[in-house]
């Protein structure tokens, strides 16, 4: 029996097969900063995500799975996290970018 190897995917090639919209990708992007400020506020308030937990009431775990993007954090969820280490979410003007 032979066996074959299966070929590493590159990113771009995993999102030409995602076939995503401009706006999909747009959303991505802005969850994905979301996320990344969120663990950069907890770092710099020199927090564990356990620690995080007991203060905010988001269980570790799920800290855990929003800081690896295995799930997609609620607004709620992201403010009880966000508060206690005082920050907070603002809406913003998008700055137009040339395509």
């Amino acid at each position: 029996m032979i066996k074959m190897r299966r070929k590493e995917l590159t990113w771009e090639e995993v999102k030409a097969n995602l076939k995503l919209t401009a706006e999909e990708e747009e959303e991505i992007r802005i969850e994905e900063d979301i996320i990344r400020a969120t663990i950069e506020a907890r770092k710099n308030k020199k927090l564990t995500q356990k620690e995080l937990s007991k203060i905010s009431g988001v269980k570790q775990p799920a800290i855990a799975r929003i800081e690896k993007h295995i799930n997609s954090p609620q607004i709620y969820t992201l403010l009880k996290l966000l508060y206690p280490m005082g920050y907070t979410l603002r809406v913003v003007p998008i700055e137009k970018q040339k395509l």
